[in-house]
């Protein structure tokens, strides 16, 4: 019962960090002509998510779950408002760096759950753990530039 609990508590941080992945496709080129300085971190950030969603696959699959490499409705949805609002924006990048924050500020709160649930076997919480730390660290960041804009 535990291993089917730990499978499905992956999925659904494989879940989101597809999110993240293809939140990033939004997010390039908006923001580098106002902050050039932000393309290393994100640029670290995309390959982070990669990893990150390279080391949920491979949990998964090593306690012989099904991976569903698929994103979330609520992330879709979330997408799509950022191509809305970005249309009726007149500040893309600063727009930008807010959906940033925002997907990373969820990201954040849905790994801690996950730590939190009990559903994850040790070598997950290890690799969850890290990944969250890793999130946290992304999530700074941008909030830090953020402040500095308002």
């Amino acid at each position: 019962m535990q291993n089917s609990k730990t499978v499905a508590t992956l999925n659904d941080l494989l879940n989101i960090t597809n999110d993240r992945i293809k939140g990033f496709t939004k997010v390039e080129d908006k923001v580098w002509d106002s902050y050039p300085a932000l393309k290393v971190d994100y640029d670290q950030m995309v390959r982070e998510s990669k990893v990150m969603r390279a080391d949920l696959i491979d949990l998964i699959n090593e306690r012989g779950g099904k991976v569903d490499d698929t994103s979330t409705v609520a992330g879709a949805l979330h997408r799509g408002w950022i191509d809305v609002k970005n249309s009726f924006s007149g500040d893309h990048a600063e727009s930008t760096i807010q959906n940033v924050i925002f997907g990373e500020k969820a990201a954040i709160n849905s790994y801690q759950e996950a730590l939190q649930s009990g559903n994850l076997c040790p070598q997950s919480t290890v690799v969850v753990a890290d990944q969250h730390v890793q999130l946290q660290a992304s999530y700074q960041k941008f909030d830090n530039l953020e402040k500095l804009l308002n």
